[in-house]
């Protein structure tokens, strides 16, 4: 079996029989080891010897009192939200089920970098087995922003955070502007995923560094919809079948999920009526219909009728996939809607 995405952290986790991933002191000790929670080296006493305490001992009991006498306001904020997750990741029964909970009750305070890790880890074990790339660069979306560029007249998707640090690599070595018009790549030397090139991806996972093209290659689309199966079947035990579409035709279409904000105000228009001009609907990355294997798990106002999924990009060409909202905002029957 080949390994993929080794810095998700899947290796500090243990998989229970349920088959959902259980916290353990290795994956509290990784989340000490985050710049966040480091202790600058002008902090008080009190927060080093409770950060170093803690690497001893990652589970140690830690009181309000402890993160009170911390002198930073800001060193206080941060170990209490880390110690209540802390403490919410080890009494739960599965990671799963702290990311379902937080889909569907509001993710609070929570930074989104540590809703981005839980869904990476989670993916890590939805996907243990999968042997296509297409599927894994395509599940990349899920919890990192990607660039959207036309290249060709197809669009493609890069990630966000490497094309930038390209660019600022770029700018370092003072390529002149005629330099980056005649790049020949959309997104400079990174590579386009295609079936000659694709069985690289298993030793550059955790690099990031191949560009998707979603517009003009079928496997990458295909890629997609079998993501949002394995996401959904994995984190709520439904049975859904996904495929890409080039529009709504459905004149009674009953229910839509915007997978990120700019989709989701796109399909509020949409459902009430309005009409896209050329530049909004532009955005739309992707548009796929979701149909359910059991019928009896949807709301009655749905029926059988399809769910369509909409997908977009931001004004800056970025795309910010939500997959909270594909927990959060399924059509589901009361039956089925359980934690």
């Amino acid at each position: 079996m080949r390994e993929f995405w080794v810095a998700s952290g899947h290796h500090l986790t243990r998989r229970a029989d349920h088959g959902g991933l259980v916290a353990t002191p290795e994956l509290i000790m990784a989340y000490l080891a985050r710049p966040e929670l480091m202790p600058p080296s002008d902090a008080c006493e009190a927060e080093k010897n409770l950060h170093a305490s803690l690497l001893t001992d990652p589970l140690r009991p830690v009181s309000a009192a402890d993160i009170a006498v911390l002198a930073d306001a800001d060193a206080r904020e941060n170990w209490a939200f880390m110690m209540n997750f802390r403490d919410r990741l080890m009494a739960a029964p599965s990671l799963e089920a702290v990311y379902v909970a937080l889909a569907r009750k509001g993710a609070g305070d929570l930074p989104p970098i540590f809703l981005s890790q839980l869904c990476h880890l989670i993916l890590r074990n939805a996907l243990e087995g999968c042997e296509d790339p297409y599927v894994l660069r395509a599940a990349e979306l899920f919890y990192r922003s990607q660039l959207a560029a036309t290249h060709d007249g197809t669009l493609l998707l890069a990630d966000a955070e490497v094309v930038e640090a390209e660019q600022h690599a770029q700018h370092d070595l003072h390529s002149s502007p005629l330099t980056a018009m005649l790049q020949p790549k959309a997104f400079g030397e990174m590579d386009v995923m295609d079936d000659d090139n694709a069985w690289t991806y298993w030793s550059r996972s955790d690099a990031h560094a191949m560009a998707m093209n979603l517009g003009g290659n079928a496997k990458a689309r295909a890629g997609l919809c079998r993501v949002v199966e394995r996401w959904i079947g994995h984190l709520l035990g439904i049975g859904v079948n996904v495929e890409t579409i080039a529009s709504i035709e459905d004149r009674d279409w009953r229910w839509f999920i915007g997978l990120d904000s700019e989709a989701t105000r796109i399909g509020n228009a949409l459902w009430h009526g309005e009409r896209l001009d050329g530049s909004v609907s532009e955005r739309i990355v992707a548009l796929m219909r979701l149909n359910f294997e059991d019928t009896r798990m949807v709301d009655e106002r749905v029926g059988n009728k399809p769910v369509y999924l909409i997908l977009a990009m931001g004004a800056d060409k970025v795309v910010r996939l939500k997959p909270q909202n594909l927990i959060a905002g399924l059509p589901l029957a009361a039956a089925a809607n359980v934690a």
